[in-house]
């Protein structure tokens, strides 16, 4: 089945197929997910079998969002579909827009409704495999040293939201509330 993301055209929002919209650059809707636990972020590994950017590190999940579905709602759905994660309560960081090469002619131009969830202690995943190849949890300055000393090893969205984005992500993070134990 052909995937159809919303995607601006001229100005409008129009339903444009995921692929036709990577090839042609174009603007469209995106949701990526962070959950804390503590200083550390959960990261995955995408899957060998992704079509752009496969067994590289991005932030804990990242999609498009269905047309007419709320970011929000694209979120929980895509924490389980992803690794198996239910009932995390998130909460919003506004948005990011950005423009990155994935490789293969391909480039993300998205803007991304960002959300945090803290949890009270490191859930275990249950990634799905056609999805994610590994997890690990990891403080942010770990994280950010490992990204300096092996870039390529991580996809370009993750390096660009934390290059540029990580006060309006994390500012004031450990106020959240937590996941129940």
């Amino acid at each position: 089945m052909t995937e159809m993301i919303p995607t601006w055209i001229d100005g409008d929002l129009v339903a444009v197929e995921k692929l036709e919209a990577h090839r042609r650059g174009l603007r469209h809707k995106a949701v990526s997910v962070f959950v804390l636990c503590g200083n550390a972020v959960l990261i995955q590994r995408r899957a060998l079998g992704k079509y752009h950017t496969p067994g590289l590190w991005a932030n804990t999940c990242c999609t498009h969002p269905r047309w007419g579905e709320a970011p929000e709602d694209c979120a929980h759905r895509r924490l389980d579909e992803e690794l198996g994660l239910r009932g995390l309560p998130l909460t919003p960081r506004g948005q990011v827009e950005y423009r990155a090469d994935v490789g293969g002619g391909l480039i993300e131009h998205e803007l991304v409704d960002v959300f945090l969830a803290r949890v009270a202690r490191r859930v275990k995943p249950t990634p799905n495999p056609e999805e994610v190849m590994a997890v690990d949890w990891i403080t942010r300055d770990a994280l950010a040293t490992r990204i300096r000393n092996a870039p390529a090893d991580f996809t370009p969205w993750l390096r660009i939201y934390l290059e540029k984005h990580a006060a309006q992500i994390f500012a004031g993070a450990e106020k959240l509330p937590g996941f129940p134990a």
